[in-house]
């Protein structure tokens, strides 16, 4: 079985200055997570690793890149999920924690539970071991920017999600095994406590995606953005909203885009060289 990894940055807009950003951005964890599966590794290694690059970069409302809640603070939901045997994992509301995808799959393989929240989600991260971060340092001025923004009179909040979104990954290892996993901020000035939907468990690739997206938009009026791997190693990455930063690699082949009908192709050889030279 050939491996496979798909990841995107969140669907929706994404701001001129913060294009580049945000493809180098999804490269670099595709990159990250295919590096693994070419090596033999399982597709949830991938996957973890993938969500992980992302969590770290500042582009993405994930880890450091985070929204703020009405407080001014960050509180962040992931789950990861593990294809060949269904076990899950997932965190919520969790705070100073910079990879809350690291924490989420600790829940899955050290507890019988799947999900945990808040205050005792941060008591099983220092039962764990792992380190605490302050939350100031995950915070962004953009973050703030936006949060001080929110809190104005006559400002419109639902303005500022547009260009927010959740991060992922899903990947197929060379044992045909699959697995996924997100990570994200949640909503801009978001009430204390709130959880999103990142953190509950939830044809080909391409007409799954598009149902998915046309169901979302029938039902609800509802924009959004799929990424799909199936387990015979066919992916698709859709999108309904104007923008989605998204990247595979397959075959050593990596493609990656932002809008629609965007694709960009490169081996893995070159696009690694890219990477090192900082794109």
């Amino acid at each position: 079985m050939k491996p496979v990894i798909v990841v995107h940055g969140g669907a929706g807009r994404i701001f001129k200055e913060r294009e580049e950003g945000s493809r180098a951005g999804v490269v670099r964890a595709a990159l990250r997570g295919y590096g693994i599966l070419k090596q033999g590794g399982s597709a949830l290694d991938a996957v973890e690793e993938a969500v992980r690059s992302m969590e770290d970069d500042p582009h993405f409302n994930a880890g450091c890149g985070s929204v703020l809640n009405e407080k001014g603070e960050v509180e962040m939901d992931a789950i990861i999920m593990d294809g060949k045997t269904l076990d899950s994992g997932a965190v919520s509301a969790v705070k100073c924690i910079a990879n809350p995808i690291k924490l989420a799959r600790l829940v899955m393989e050290k507890t019988k539970h799947m999900l945990l929240t808040d205050r005792g989600a941060h008591l099983f991260a220092q039962a764990m071991g792992i380190p605490e971060t302050p939350g100031e340092k995950l915070i962004t001025e953009r973050s703030r920017e936006r949060w001080k923004k929110n809190l104005e009179p006559d400002s419109n909040p639902e303005e500022f999600q547009k260009d927010l979104g959740t991060v992922g990954a899903v990947a197929i290892d060379s044992e045909g095994n699959v697995a996924c996993a997100t990570s994200t901020g949640g909503l801009s000035n978001k009430l204390i406590g709130r959880v999103g939907d990142t953190a509950c468990i939830g044809l080909s690739p391409e007409m799954a995606a598009d149902t998915a997206l046309d169901y979302m938009k029938t039902r609800v009026g509802g924009l959004g953005g799929v990424i799909v791997v199936n387990n015979s190693g066919e992916w698709a990455a859709r999108f309904s909203t104007k923008q989605m930063s998204w990247a595979t690699v397959k075959d050593d082949q990596l493609h990656y885009g932002i809008y629609a009908g965007e694709r960009h192709t490169k081996s893995v050889d070159e696009a690694l060289t890219f990477e090192s030279e900082g794109f």
